[in-house]
């Protein structure tokens, strides 16, 4: 009876197959919402390609634009980048528990540069699903790979 029981659940478990779970990443915006962002919701985003330097070499990445994805969140930039929203920031973290900082002025093209990417396609072997890249950095720390979560915090005095 146990024999039948126990080729009765492995079938099942051949017959079904896990599903394989969809990289993804939240962004949580402080007091208003929060969105989880998939691989084909960066897809069906604006593309763009930086290149960046990695410990000493030259990385071109394909992805989305910070900017964007924060923005499709409700976070405000061009005109609306004012005020209080000048004193909120941007943390990034990792599976792994790493984190960074960022500014909206830094990703907002009427301030800066304004080209912090989400990667989801590198011209190397990838490292998780999704990667902050800061190309414009002298050094990559402030690149992250494994992106788990991005949080929009206004900072309170």
């Amino acid at each position: 009876m146990l024999r039948r029981i126990f080729c009765l659940f492995a079938l099942a478990i051949t017959a079904c197959p896990a599903r394989a779970q969809t990289p993804s990443f939240v962004v949580r915006v402080e007091g208003h919402r929060t969105v989880i962002m998939t691989a084909a919701d960066l897809v069906a985003m604006p593309r763009h390609s930086v290149t960046a330097n990695q410990h000493g070499k030259e990385v071109t990445y394909e992805g989305v634009y910070m900017r964007d994805v924060l923005a499709k969140a409700g976070v405000p930039f061009g005109a609306d980048l004012k005020g209080k929203a000048l004193s909120m920031y941007v943390l990034a973290t990792a599976h792994d528990g790493y984190a960074v900082v960022y500014t909206l002025t830094e990703m907002d093209p009427a301030f800066s540069e304004g080209d912090l990417l989400i990667a989801d396609k590198v011209g190397g072997p990838p490292e998780g699903p999704f990667r902050v890249i800061a190309p414009h950095d002298r050094k990559p720390a402030r690149s992250l790979r494994m992106l788990e979560s991005i949080d929009v915090v206004e900072v309170v005095k």
